[in-house]
This record gives C-alpha cells, structure tokens and sequence, in this order.
C-alpha cells in the first residue's frame, strides 16, 4: 500500500478482506484510548497520547497485527497465547479465521496507555 494521510484512507486501501477486521480495531482502540489523538506513522494508522504511539494496526497480504508497548504484551501473554495468536515482543498478528478477541483489544490498548504514563 502506499503512503496514508488518515485512518480512513488507509482502510480504504487495504485489501477488502481485511477492511471490516481494521474498521473493528480502530473503533475498539477509540473506545479504550478516548484521550489519544489519531495518526499514521510507519504508515500505519495508530493513536498517540503525548509523544508516545501507544497503539497501532495494519494488515498485510495474509493477516492483521495490533502494535502496543512492549509492557501490555508481557502483561496479556497468556490470554493472548490462549487465544491462539502468535505474538511478538510488540505486536500481535491475526487471521481473519482467528481474530483478536474484543475484550483483549481493549485490555492490550489500556495496558499500552498505562504503560506509556498516560
């Protein structure tokens, strides 16, 4: 994809099936962080608080991935590996098959905030 100017720009070109999964994303991620501001970096759609990204999305050519702080991750380890999703120290990656729960979502993103010093 190319280059993205807002979160909705960036859905709009992301690949169809995955559109539905970053419209869920980005609303949970609102709902949990009301006080971030939205932007694109690393030409991915994410929400700062302060100076700090504490949370981000992006699909790629066969899943999606959320992006918090490296805390959250630690914090929610074993509800994401119960959850069957591959984590990394920042990043979870999903497939539309087996999507991130909406309740871990919101868990990881207030997690992310905490972490930030939000």
């Amino acid at each position: 994809m190319t280059a993205t100017a807002d979160h909705d720009a960036y859905i709009a070109q992301a690949p169809e099936p995955f559109r539905p999964s970053l419209k869920r994303l980005r609303a949970l991620l609102s709902r949990a962080l009301p006080e971030a501001d939205e932007i694109v970096a690393y030409n991915m759609p994410g929400f700062r608080i302060g100076g700090t990204v504490v949370a981000s999305y992006a699909a790629f050519s066969k899943q999606c991935g959320l992006y918090v702080l490296p805390g959250a991750i630690s914090e929610y380890a074993e509800e994401i590996a119960t959850a069957g999703l591959k984590a990394t120290k920042t990043g979870i990656t999903f497939s539309l098959r087996n999507p991130i729960p909406d309740d871990l979502v919101e868990k990881l993103a207030r997690a992310s905030r905490t972490g930030a010093g939000a």
